[in-house]
C-alpha cells in the first residue's frame, strides 16, 4: 500500500520550500538575539556556575521540541545562516534559551526558600506572559506563521495575529523544557537523591497521565487518530486507547529500569527509559499507520523526506520523533516524581 496514503493526503517534500531571505528587522531582531543570549550568559554566571553547560541543555531541550513540532509553525526570513534543519531555527532557540535559563536561574536564586513546586509555578507565572509577548513580536515582525492544521483546530480567537491557543501552548511548552532541564540539572550538580525502595505506581501513574496527555492536546494538528471506538474519544480525536498505550509504556518502562536498575545514574537510566520506550512503541505505532489508525496532517508529510525504515516501513522522521517525544515528556515525569519523592 502507498505509504503516503496511510498517512495523509499530502505529497513528500523536502521540507525547504521557504523564504529564508533576511530583512532588515530580521536581520536586526538575529543580532539582537545573539547580544542578548551573550549578555545574558555573563550575567548569569554570577549565579550559577558551569552556566554555558545549563545553557546548552536548555536549548537541547528547546530544539527537541521545536524539531518535534516544526510542522505545526513556520519561521520565515531569518536568514540562510539561521537555520539547522528545514525552518528550525538556532536563533529562536538561543533566544528562547536565554529567556528560560534566566527567568528560572533568577527565580531560583531569590525565591530559594520556596519548594520546588512553588518555584515551577512562578516560572511559568512570568515566562508565559514573556514568551506571549515575544510570540506576538515575532508574528507581527513576519518570522512566525502557523500551520493550516493548527489554524484549523483553532476556535478563530486571536490575539494580535496569535491564536489564543498559545496560551495553552506556551505553558506546556515552557513546563517539558524546564522540567527537561531540572531533570538534567540533578546531574549537573551531582546532587544526592534518596533513593527510593517502595515504588508509588499509582502516583507515577499519575505524573505519567498528566505528561502524555498534556503534550497529546497539544500537537493534536499534527496527526489524526481515526477508527478507534467512539466511547475512547475524550477531546476531539485524541483517543484513550491511543494515549493509554503511550501512558502504559511509559510506566511500566520506568518502572522496570528503576527496579532492576537503582544503582544506575540518573543519565544512564535516562538513556535505558528511551531505548525501552522506542523498542515497544514503533512496532506499535507502525501497526497504527499501516492499519489506518494514526494519518499524519499535509503539513506534516511535506516535512518527510520520503525515506522509510526498512522493516516497519514507518517514515524516518517518526523513527525519530519517538524518542525525541518521549525524552521532553519522560524528563518533566522523572523530575516531578524525583522532587516530590526527596521532599524538596
Amino acid at each position: 500500500m502507498d505509504l503516503t496514503a496511510l498517512i495523509g493526503n499530502g505529497s513528500f517534500s523536502n521540507g525547504c520550500n521557504f523564504d529564508k531571505l533576511a530583512t532588515p528587522l530580521t536581520l536586526t531582531f538575529d543580532a539582537g538575539v545573539i547580544i542578548a543570549a551573550i549578555g545574558g550568559l555573563v550575567l548569569l554566571s554570577k549565579y550559577k556556575k558551569n552556566i554555558f553547560l545549563r545553557y546548552m541543555i536548555v536549548c537541547g531541550g528547546i530544539f527537541i521540541f521545536e524539531f518535534f513540532t516544526s510542522p505545526m509553525w513556520n519561521n520565515w526570513h531569518l536568514g540562510r545562516f539561521a537555520y539547522v534543519y528545514q525552518d528550525v531555527s538556532w536563533i529562536l532557540t538561543a533566544g528562547w534559551g536565554i529567556l528560560i535559563l534566566g527567568a528560572v536561574t533568577l527565580v531560583d536564586h531569590y525565591f530559594k526558600k520556596y519548594r520546588a513546586g512553588e518555584r515551577f509555578a512562578v516560572y511559568l507565572f512570568f515566562l508565559t506572559a514573556a514568551v506571549f509577548i515575544l510570540e506576538v513580536l515575532i508574528v507581527q515582525m513576519g518570522i512566525r506563521s502557523y500551520a493550516p492544521e493548527v489554524l484549523h483546530t483553532a476556535v478563530g480567537v486571536f490575539a494580535a495575529g496569535v491564536p489564543i491557543e498559545v496560551f495553552y501552548f506556551v505553558p506546556v511548552f515552557l513546563s517539558l523544557v524546564i522540567g527537561f532541564y531540572k531533570y538534567w540539572e540533578f546531574v549537573v550538580d551531582n546532587e544526592i537523591l534518596l533513593p527510593i525502595k517502595k515504588r508509588k505506581f499509582v502516583r507515577n501513574f499519575c505524573l505519567a497521565f498528566i505528561g502524555v496527555l498534556l503534550f497529546e492536546l497539544m500537537v493534536e494538528p499534527l496527526v489524526t487518530n481515526t477508527n478507534f471506538p467512539a466511547w475512547s474519544y475524550i477531546y476531539r480525536d485524541i483517543s484513550l486507547l491511543n494515549t493509554g498505550v503511550w501512558i502504559l509504556v511509559l510506566w511500566i518502562s520506568t518502572n522496570i529500569i528503576d527496579y532492576f536498575f537503582v544503582h544506575w545514574s540518573l543519565s544512564q537510566r535516562f538513556l535505558a527509559y528511551l531505548f525501552l520506550i522506542d523498542l515497544c512503541i514503533l512496532p506499535f505505532e507502525s501497526w497504527l499507520i499501516h492499519n489506518g489508525y494514526r494519518v499524519y496532517g499535509p503539513s506534516t508529510v511535506a516535512n518527510f523526506t520520503g525515506f522509510v525504515t526498512p522493516i516497519t516501513n514507518v517514515p524516518i522522521e517518526i523513527v525519530f520523533a519517538i524518542p525525541l517525544y518521549m525524552a521532553l515528556v519522560l524528563a518533566f515525569v522523572r523530575y516531578w516524581e524525583i522532587i516530590i519523592d526527596n521532599r524538596k
